[in-house]
């Protein structure tokens, strides 16, 4: 067992996708353990607390008119024209990898435990130490069209500080309502549409002294992890899928164990999306986006070795705790499959609860029955008294719910 290190560059980032083209950042061993450090995509929203005097969040968000460090920010084309910015796509979140897995072939299951999470502390000296990240009450978020206060519709920013002495919670420090910013290359954006934009704090009014005595429990998490799909070479880092991606549940934090299909050879995993806390169904459209470092630990399973095994007919992603197994359902399995060329785009038109309630309710049955050797009946009638089945997201286009099975029901006797 080795151990790497995977620090943040515009070398060892991508933004907005995964991808089985990008060039490899790392090569690992099952049984290695890797320190992973990722970047929040908001943290240009309080540039000072979460990028300044900071080397590696400075050089992934450097944007000048003569230069930026990372062009392409989502799954779309290289070359223009572009109205929102160059190598605009479909997806936002910044991605640290990918981390390829010697000896991964399709059929296999990735198996990615975290070890340790850490918050990464402000560098700027007003607030060196201090930990930081951005709630942003967004267009896409499940609220945008059901306000009842002026100005309606808008886009509010929150900025949290973390206090990691003792246990950990996140309190708001103030917030403003978006008003168009324009980037180094002269393009307004009237609305949060393009991922990295800068905000000008001249030109946005801070409201202090919000959620006063409000103190929010951390749970520092990765909101989008996973594998490469096979069926697009440049997948949107949005919506989740059956290699995984941006599944957005707060459980996936330290301790806690993702499975994941391999779709491609070297699995090409990548990990992104911090966040410091979040609530199912992250109904805004964000959590607490913040920035965080994670070591994890890789064994790769064959396909040939799942029997008998809680890996037995996986194809999508589970989660297993010290207390329970999860599994996620989304409103289609595989978007990218099942809704064909145009599935980035389409697939956000078909979101649906009952869908991806339907999806979870299959998933889970299929691992009590395969799993732990119940009839159907017998799978249908546990799940009615002692699954729980939650909302885990309806803001990442492909909605998701997630079912879950307390391991503590499974006596043995």
């Amino acid at each position: 067992m080795k151990h790497h290190t995977l620090p943040v560059s515009p070398a060892t980032v991508h933004w907005g996708y995964f991808s089985k083209q990008v060039a490899p950042c790392l090569t690992l061993r099952s049984g290695d353990r890797a320190t992973i450090e990722t970047l929040t995509h908001h943290a240009n929203d309080d540039h000072e607390r979460m990028i300044a005097g900071d080397p590696g969040a400075e050089s992934v968000f450097h944007w000048t008119r003569e230069h930026k460090a990372v062009s392409r920010r989502g799954a779309g084309p290289t070359a223009g024209p572009f109205r929102l910015g160059s190598g605009e796509g479909i997806g936002v979140h910044l991605l640290t990898g990918p981390v390829v897995m010697e000896g991964a072939e399709p059929g296999d299951v990735l198996e990615v435990r975290i070890l340790d999470v850490r918050p990464r502390p402000s560098c700027h000296a007003c607030h060196a130490g201090r930990c930081f990240g951005s709630n942003v009450a967004a267009s896409w978020g499940f609220q945008y069209h059901d306000l009842i206060e002026e100005p309606k519709p808008r886009e509010v920013v929150t900025i949290f500080e973390l206090d990691t002495s003792g246990e950990p919670f996140a309190r708001a420090v103030y917030n403003y309502i978006w008003t168009p910013q324009t980037d180094p290359d002269g393009i307004v954006h009237s609305m949060i549409d393009y991922p990295g934009v800068q905000v000008d704090h001249a030109l946005v009014r801070r409201r202090e002294n919000i959620l006063p005595n409000i103190k929010v429990p951390a749970r520092l998490h990765f909101g989008t992890m996973g594998l490469a799909p096979s069926e697009s070479d440049y997948a949107s880092s949005t919506p989740p899928s059956y290699t995984g991606g941006n599944i957005d549940d707060w459980r996936v934090g330290k301790g806690a164990t993702m499975y994941y299909p391999v779709a491609v050879e070297g699995a090409f995993f990548s990990v992104g999306d911090p966040h410091a806390a979040q609530g199912d169904s992250e109904l805004g459209g964000t959590a607490i986006e913040t920035s965080l470092t994670g070591d994890f630990e890789f064994i790769l399973h064959k396909k040939d070795q799942l029997g008998g095994t809680i890996l037995e007919g996986l194809s999508h992603p589970m989660l297993e705790t010290e207390q329970q197994w999860s599994v996620y359902g989304f409103t289609f399995p595989n978007y990218l499959a099942e809704l064909g060329p145009n599935a980035q785009v389409e697939v956000a038109q078909h979101a649906s609860l009952d869908k991806a309630m339907r999806d979870a309710f299959r998933k889970l049955r299929r691992f009590l029955m395969t799993v732990h050797h119940l009839s159907e009946d017998e799978a249908i009638a546990l799940m009615s008294v002692a699954a729980d089945f939650g909302v885990t997201q309806v803001v990442d286009a492909n909605w998701g719910v997630h079912g879950s099975i307390r391991k503590s029901v499974f006596t043995g006797t």
